[in-house]
Order: C-alpha cells, then sequence, then structure tokens
C-alpha cells in the first residue's frame, strides 16, 4: 500500500523555521521525483519545492529561494522541507507528492500525494 505521511507542521512565528518530513512506503521511493506543495486558503495548490530521483536535482518557487531547502535520504525512504525565515503568507497546508517520470519521454507516469500537514505562521 503506497503511502506518504507528512510531519513537522504548526504554529511558528514570523521569522521562526520549521522542518516538514514526509515518509514513504510501498513504492520504491529512490525512482521518484519528490515535491513539496502548498495550498493556502482560498488559493490554488503551487509547486513549493522540488527535488531528482537522481542526481538530487532541485527547483524552488521564487516566493521561497533562499528560505526553503528540500532534500531526501533515500535510505530513510524520506523527503524533508527546512523552511527558514518564515512569513505570514507561507501559512498553508503542505502536501508532499510523488513522481514517476519517463527517462524516455519525459512524461509523467504516475504520482502520489500525501495527505498534508498545516503550517501556520503568526505572532
Amino acid at each position: 500500500q503506497v503511502q506518504l505521511v507528512e510531519s513537522g507542521g504548526g504554529l511558528v512565528q514570523p521569522g521562526g523555521s520549521l522542518r516538514l518530513s514526509c515518509a514513504a512506503s510501498g513504492f520504491t521511493f529512490s525512482r521518484y521525483a519528490m515535491t513539496w506543495y502548498r495550498q493556502a486558503l482560498g488559493k490554488e495548490r503551487e509547486l513549493v519545492a522540488g527535488i531528482t530521483s537522481v542526481g538530487g536535482i532541485t527547483n524552488y518557487a521564487d516566493s521561497v529561494k533562499g528560505r526553503f531547502t528540500i532534500s531526501r535520504d533515500n535510505a530513510k525512504n524520506t523527503v524533508y522541507l527546512q523552511m527558514n525565515s518564515l512569513k505570514p503568507e507561507d501559512t498553508a497546508v503542505y502536501y508532499c507528492r510523488a513522481e514517476l517520470w519517463s527517462s524516455r519521454s519525459g512524461e509523467l507516469r504516475g504520482s502520489f500525494w500525501g495527505q498534508g500537514t498545516q503550517v501556520t505562521v503568526s505572532s
């Protein structure tokens, strides 16, 4: 059974830090690119950060560059999102997603979502 379980969310003051974790099971984690999305109340879900399955190449939304860091530990089947210098506008439900991309065609072959974890940045 495929599972992605996020943890580490909570309430933090502006300027503070949080580290989100997403533990994967039920599939070959190392073959999947991993991404973090977020969805604020009343807004569309947006991509925050991603890391490739091979090489660990990362990408970030402009709004979080320099503040957030995505990393993965294939031995632990876990992806992390270190969030520093948090702002009220970072408040959202954060979701991790596993993506299997074809190395031949570049097409997305499948994906899984976690259930999300709430991050609230407020004084």
